[in-house]
């Protein structure tokens, strides 16, 4: 169980890099329903990308020991689970996002509890 968790851990991870990666290259126009945005905007977005880009490489490291890591797991999870949250904030402030990010907020909702459990299970 704890290998399973390890290797969808690893996945994620990667996964997480491999959007910041893209939003580091091309900037806003990764986002699914963009529109062209200024100079300030794609900044800000290429910045938060490497940020990005440094949770999936910890994310992916953790994946190694989630034994020793859990707690950095953990917290990386509760990080995901509050991206998930500001998303509900922009919902209410903004109105609804593109149904790609609907489906995000989602998975950012529900694979931190999810993974939080497995890994709990994983380690009894």
């Amino acid at each position: 169980m704890l290998r399973a968790l390890s290797l969808f851990t690893a996945l994620f991870g990667l996964v997480c890099a491999g959007i910041a990666l893209v939003h580091l290259a091309i900037g806003p126009l990764s986002i699914p329903g963009s529109i062209p945005v200024n100079a300030t905007m794609d900044s800000e977005d290429r910045f938060y990308a490497t940020l990005f880009l440094g949770f999936g490489l910890a994310a992916a490291w953790t994946s190694c020991d989630l034994r020793s890591r859990n707690g950095l797991f953990v917290t990386l999870m509760a990080v995901f689970f509050v991206g998930g949250l500001a998303r509900i904030v922009s919902f209410i402030m903004a109105g609804p996002p593109n149904a790609f990010f609907e489906v995000m907020t989602i998975l950012e909702l529900v694979i931190p509890p999810a993974s939080r459990l497995w890994l709990k299970a994983a380690l009894r």
